[in-house]
């Protein structure tokens, strides 16, 4: 009995160390593929139907794809390598990494990728012909070494690597270059660098990166699925010379990883251009002058100014000469100059589009005058949306419809002229019912966008940008209306877009389901037929329906309308200032008017006027020895000599810092705002999801300066 205990114990313990089988596969969300060979099952789960793939006898299953509503499980023997991706809701597709990759472990006993061609160059034979050379190894007596077509493949376990027979009669087989798969060694930068090495250069050993101690960080492995984020292993998930990790010395922050250089060639990274493709990551051109007409100073050098973006550091990069080029995943190609006085700026390459509509502008001129911002609402479907919007409904940064990374599609501004496919902004090419966009989330193929639906009566023409308005704001339990996804949504509409009156959640008739019912998900408010959103779809609210031929489908609720503007929105256009926060851009003068100039004699800090009579301020601003009468606020001011007909100067009257000394202030003013426009602050409570893309405005010496703050900022700076 004490034997079987102990067997038991060893047996549970072994399995709790096996790591969970959806490892072995990319997901995309959103995505289907178009699969001639394939099996259709009913499932309960994501892992049923990962099993149901791993024992498939009649084809080998190289990816399947889950329907949670329908329960439906789709396996596949085509990946995305053979066949289309279709874009479609309420669907998951599950590809195994060993049929995607094109690299070898170890041998390459199990390389299953695609390449068909030797060393030399010589096309394969496919392993199944018998000429010109009759093969020792064919898919009948090797049926589990992935003997397909006339890819390379080990069947031997030749120590030499992955082989194959040859269609040259005077040689019968050669050897294959197939590159290191980067668990073991780095290419290039190391940016997809899979080993386990846990340790910095210096020995430290690395922080784990679910973890938030000793060093509190944003790269948080859920958030950032496709960086491979595992255990404590160290990763470059950031475009850094070389892997790096956070440490678990409280006093030392973050140190890069000593990863050997893998000696095989590293993988192809795809066609070079001499023209502007996506964000120029693989431009080789010459262009060698910034936008404003400064030579780039020559990667190689340190004059005028040190930098750590090397052709020793970046090897797949081509830091050759002074060329521009986007070795780190910027906006666009981009170079150091050689006045000393300007550290860098982007490069104006020309597009590789023929359509003047796809060419992306990094830094336009600033416009003459205030332009009022495009009605950020759409109409019916949203095909006629021709805002800037270009963010999804979960916060998800839209992909350049230009752009085939990271993921490919056909809704090109060249395949659709007409549909007003510039750079990434949400856009309605094929009718679907709102505007939409691909992702920059490699495991999210594409995603509504955040934008309202304009209502029948809402007024066309903006406003002056000076005219103050009080944020009216409605508890969205009082209106039959939705915020974000609709995942709290608890109104009573119970018919689908189509009309169709929806299936009560408790019934299970005409639908049989299991999944989502009053008792498996008793806080989604499900009563009645109402549409819910129990799953977080990003499509909205749904319910099943009463037709028996349609399983469910979508209902049509609106946005919730908080306020007259969205928070921290203006109605004067702002500039698009994409890139490193250092620098910036001047900004449309009056775009940002609830930002003020706290000042004694002269300008000093900044501050948010959060209402017609309060500013905000940090603390630091404020002298213990000084009374509120020491200070006033310029409002209105472009720049700082604040000659501007908009200028109001206000006196402040009481000073209070926060209680417990964080690093935040409120100034009482002596007056009332006279037109101004204040910031439209958020309800209590408000929830910001981690990355979520900002603007900081500050006060530069001359005039207002607009900066993009990215991911890098917001998720705690590295360095």
């Amino acid at each position: 009995m004490v034997h079987m205990e102990v067997v038991l114990l060893l047996l549970l313990f072994l399995k709790s160390g096996l790591g969970d089988p959806l490892d072995d596969y990319v997901n995309t969300q959103g995505a289907s593929l178009f699969s001639l060979t394939r099996k259709q099952l009913v499932t309960g789960s994501i892992d049923e139907c990962a099993t149901k793939c791993e024992e498939e006898r009649d084809f080998i299953c190289r990816a399947f794809q889950y329907h949670s509503k329908e329960q439906q499980c789709v396996i596949m023997a085509e990946n995305s390598k053979f066949s289309p991706v279709l874009r479609m809701r309420d669907v998951v597709l599950f590809e195994k990494r060993m049929y995607l990759s094109e690299c070898k472990t170890g041998t390459g006993k199990n390389y299953r990728g695609t390449m068909a061609k030797t060393k030399s160059g010589v096309t394969c034979q496919k392993w199944s012909d018998n000429s010109p050379h009759t093969p020792n190894f064919s898919p009948e007596n090797s049926p589990l070494a992935g003997l397909e077509e006339n890819y390379c493949r080990n069947p031997d376990n030749d120590k030499k690597g992955p082989w194959c027979y040859t269609t040259d009669p005077g040689t019968r087989y050669d050897y294959c270059d197939i590159p290191q798969c980067e668990d073991e060694c780095m290419h290039c930068s190391g940016e997809n660098y899979q080993g386990k090495i846990s340790k910095t250069v210096s020995g430290l050993d690395c922080q784990a990166w679910d973890s938030q101690s000793p060093h509190a960080h944003g790269y948080i492995p859920a958030k950032f699925p496709n960086k491979n984020l595992k255990r404590n292993y160290c990763r470059n998930p950031d475009g850094e010379p070389r892997p790096w990790c956070f440490t678990t010395d409280p006093n030392k922050r973050w140190e890069f990883c000593d990863i050997p250089r893998c000696t095989t060639p590293p993988p192809s990274s795809g066609p070079t251009y001499q023209c502007l493709k996506g964000r120029g990551e693989n431009y080789r051109g010459t262009v060698a002058v910034t936008v404003s007409g400064h030579t780039c100073q020559r990667w190689g050098e340190q004059t005028p100014h040190k930098h750590n973006r090397t052709p020793e550091n970046f090897p797949c990069r081509n830091l050759e000469e002074n060329y521009c080029r986007n070795p780190d995943g910027e906006t666009g190609p981009w170079c150091y100059t050689t006045n000393s006085e300007v550290r860098w700026e982007y490069c104006t390459i020309p597009s590789c589009e023929s359509s003047p509509l796809s060419t992306e502008h990094l830094d336009a001129p600033v416009p003459p005058e205030q332009t009022p911002v495009a009605q950020d609402c759409y109409q019916g479907n949203g095909q006629s949306y021709r805002g800037t919007s270009s963010t999804t409904i979960t916060g998800r940064k839209c992909q350049s419809w230009s752009s085939m990374l990271p993921h490919r599609h056909q809704k090109t501004p060249g395949n659709y002229p007409n549909a007003g496919l510039t750079m990434n902004y949400c856009r309605n090419p094929d009718a679907d019912k709102s505007p939409w966009c691909y992702t920059t989330d490699p495991s999210v193929r594409w995603e509504f966008c955040n934008l309202k639906k304009c209502s029948e009566t809402q007024e066309r023409v903006t406003e002056s940008p000076t005219a103050a308005q009080v944020p009216s704001i409605q508890d969205p339990s009082e209106a039959d209306c939705m915020f974000g996804t609709g995942k709290g949504y608890r109104g009573k509409k119970a018919t689908t877009v189509a009309g169709v009156p929806c299936q009560e959640w408790a019934a299970q008739e005409p639908h049989k389901h299991n999944i989502f019912t009053p008792e498996t998900n008793p806080r989604a408010g499900l009563e009645k037929n109402y549409c819910r959103n129990p799953d977080g779809d990003v499509n909205g609210p749904w319910c099943y329906t009463t037709n028996p031929r349609k399983l469910f489908d979508y209902c049509d609720v609106p946005h919730c309308v908080s306020s007259s503007f969205d928070c921290g929105k203006p109605k004067v256009e702002p500039k698009k200032c994409p890139g490193r926060v250092v620098g910036g851009c001047v900004s449309t003068p009056h775009s940002w008017p609830w930002q003020v100039s706290l000042r004694k004699r002269s300008h000093f800090c900044g501050g948010t006027l959060i209402s017609p009579e309060w500013v905000l301020t940090a603390a630091h601003c404020l002298d213990s020895y000084s009374g509120p009468a020491s200070y006033k606020v310029i409002l209105g001011a472009h720049r700082e000599t604040a000659i501007e007909d908009s200028v109001q100067e206000i006196q402040v009257t009481k000073l209070f810092p926060e209680p417990t000394r964080a690093d935040i202030a409120l100034l009482k003013l002596s007056r009332v705002t006279v037109e101004g426009l204040w910031f439209a602050l958020r309800r209590t409570n408000t929830f910001y999801k981690e990355s979520l893309h900002g603007v900081l405005a500050v006060h530069a010496p001359i005039s207002l300066v607009c900066m993009f703050v990215f991911q890098s900022l917001l998720l705690g700076l590295k360095k």
